[in-house]
């Protein structure tokens, strides 16, 4: 059969350009068609094989398939694993676990599928006694576990590390040094980002943060990351984010002779989360989990949709984990691996994004890294910048959240149904540097709407 394109003779770039400045019929090709995002970067209208002369960017460690993840937080011992094996009998393929206290192993992991089933962590607490224990647990079991140790990220959240920086230090080291085989480290991204940082500066602050990692354990062979990221609404650039931090640590990586690939976590936002027509947060997270998955995560954990203002409830958990299921069984989200590659418009963005993260990222290692420019608020009051020009463009209307600040349902009534406190909280106490705070950008205006309810 013959090749019918060969018919046809290839477009440049330059002719598509002066075919859609004469349809403009006299309007500025600028003004009309090209948008700037909240980064500074200059979205064109169609993008050409001639944009990248040196061809496609080469993106290490893009997973062949993706897991479904379901996050159980471990109170009751008992109740964390019928949720847990109840959970996996659903669908989900992945389970993360938090946990702020010490708990009964052998109870939480009843009749688990270790084989099967891989297992993460989020630490409100760091012991290493019962670390220990359970790595071996784990290890007896012939388990899959990420254990995602992170004492930066519970400084720049809590203002304070678990004990102090000598004795955090003494623990992960103990930890990573016994392990070293083991998924130990993790650098949590989603603070950042749902904090108020631009794409471009979750991506420096990842680098940043894990070179602090990769510095302290320097001469350490065969060191693995697992980064966690918070995925937000602008689909595209989201997925570009994933891949671009990919690109960027296999760059960073080889300068210590470490593996290449990093292990990739994602999760909605909570920033762009509303109150008030509260449904329309399934669609915001169906498409934030889109970008999760074309991007090239190995995991995806949803967000209920009635996560910041209910308790866990087994309703918005299986409606959450159902829209995991339906990408991926019905709508054959992981059918193909690395879909995004060959999108002009993608390969562009990763390119451009990782190129200006980096540029940022060198400018804090001049400063003194990333645990200086915390300690010095250099880095919290850029991400303050950033929320704050987000936050002028929700006020604005530029940035619209259906139900909230465009197309609000007068009729709506949240106060009797707030189980959880969903605005920041005022906690006035001494800490060893400002904590970057997490913040939803309707928060202000459903305050108002909530004290004018009847």
């Amino acid at each position: 059969m013959s090749d019918l394109f060969q018919e046809f003779q290839p477009i440049s770039a330059k002719e598509w350009k002066q075919k859609i400045q004469a349809d403009l019929k006299g309007a500025d090709y600028n003004e009309t068609l090209v948008w700037q995002s909240l980064e500074g970067i200059h979205v064109k209208p169609f993008y050409h094989r001639e944009d990248f002369p040196d061809g496609f960017t080469s993106i290490p460690g893009q997973p062949k398939h993706w897991h479904i993840g379901q996050r159980v937080f471990i109170d009751d011992t008992t109740i964390a694993n019928r949720l847990i094996l109840e959970a996996v009998n659903r669908g989900a393929e992945a389970i993360t676990l938090a946990a702020n206290a010490i708990f009964d192993i052998e109870k939480v992991f009843e009749n688990f599928p270790f084989s099967e089933v891989p297992i993460y962590f989020d630490w409100g607490f760091l012991d290493a006694h019962f670390l220990k224990t359970l790595i071996e647990f784990f290890t007896q079991n012939k388990a899959t576990v990420h254990y995602n140790l992170d004492i930066i990220h519970h400084l720049a959240k809590d203002g304070n590390w678990f004990f102090d920086l000598q004795k955090d230090h003494f623990i992960l080291d103990e930890i990573v040094n016994n392990h070293p085989s083991k998924n130990i480290l993790s650098v949590d991204t989603s603070l950042y980002q749902n904090a108020g940082a631009n794409t471009i500066q979750q991506l420096a602050y990842a680098l940043a943060h894990a070179n602090e990692y990769l510095n302290h354990f320097h001469g350490k062979k065969n060191l693995h990351l697992t980064f966690k990221v918070s995925v937000g609404s602008n689909y595209f650039f989201e997925i570009a984010k994933i891949r671009a931090l990919r690109w960027l640590y296999a760059s960073l990586a080889s300068e210590y002779s470490l593996p290449e690939e990093c292990h990739i976590v994602a999760i909605p936002s909570k920033r762009n989360k509303t109150l008030y027509d509260y449904n329309v947060n399934m669609l915001r997270t169906t498409t934030e989990c889109m970008s999760a998955v074309l991007g090239g995560a190995n995991m995806v954990t949803n967000l209920p949709y009635d996560a910041i203002y209910h308790k866990s409830n087994s309703f918005g958990e299986r409606i959450s984990r159902n829209q995991l299921l339906v990408l991926k069984a019905e709508s054959y989200f992981d059918l193909v691996s690395n879909p995004a590659e060959g999108s002009y418009y993608i390969e562009s963005l990763t390119q451009e994004l990782a190129n200006k993260a980096l540029h940022i990222f060198k400018d804090i290692e001049k400063g003194g890294g990333f645990l200086s420019q915390l300690k010095d608020s250099t880095l919290q009051k850029k991400i303050k910048e950033s929320a704050q020009k987000e936050q002028q463009w929700f006020e604005e209307g530029k940035l619209i959240l259906a139900g909230t600040n465009k197309y609000p349902n007068p009729e709506d009534r949240m106060k009797d149904q707030l189980e959880l406190y969903p605005f920041v909280k005022n906690n006035p106490r001494k800490t060893l540097i400002e904590p970057i705070i997490e913040r939803r950008l309707s928060e202000k205006t459903e305050q108002e709407r909530i004290n004018q309810e009847v």
